[in-house]
């Protein structure tokens, strides 16, 4: 069977009882895929096992390369491209690199964490989203759990534990 087109979903009306689920679906030994919320539930992603995003350290390296192009940008602009004498000061007076280098600074690292998330979230800008479930935008929480990726349990087994976990429904859904 192939990965990430077959799948089984539990669908939960609280939150309280997905988080619980999820411990206890995990406990079981069944790999989740992944959650589906319409709110953000505080405490879902330790359960789940999320390690802490990299994302900062991205934004500090493209923050640290705003810099650099900002002061390179003024330095050369300033001392060889067009120099001027701007108040008698130096061509290379730092203190009037500083607001330029600020925006130029947050401006990257914006950028670059948008780019970033873009990228590792696998987001683009012409795939079509799945859709596991419409009521994931409403009330319901998701969660789904790939057949293929579990291949040492059979799906009545899944389906059970889903069940016993506090799931009002178990569905399956597959994408070709």
């Amino acid at each position: 069977m192939e990965r990430d087109t077959h799948f089984v979903l539990g669908v939960y009306d609280d939150e309280d009882v997905l988080l619980h689920a999820v411990e206890k679906v995990r406990g079981s030994g069944v790999k989740i895929h992944e959650v589906y919320s319409p709110y953000p539930v505080h405490g879902l992603e330790h359960v789940l096992g999320y390690k802490r995003s990299r994302l900062p350290i991205a934004a500090f390296l493209f923050g640290m390369l705003g810099t650099s192009l900002a002061l390179t940008m003024q330095f050369y602009m300033m001392r060889f491209d067009w120099p001027m004498i701007i108040g008698g000061k130096d061509y290379a007076a730092f203190p009037d690199f500083i607001p330029v280098t600020f925006e130029m600074t947050v401006l990257l690292a914006a950028f670059g964490m948008v780019g970033v998330f873009m990228v590792s979230s696998n987001l683009k800008p012409w795939a079509q989203p799945r859709i596991f479930d419409v009521r994931s935008t409403d009330d319901k929480h998701i969660m789904a759990v790939d057949i293929a990726n579990n291949g040492a349990m059979d799906l009545a087994k899944i389906k059970e534990i889903l069940k016993s976990s506090g799931a009002s429904e178990v569905n399956e859904k597959s994408f070709e």
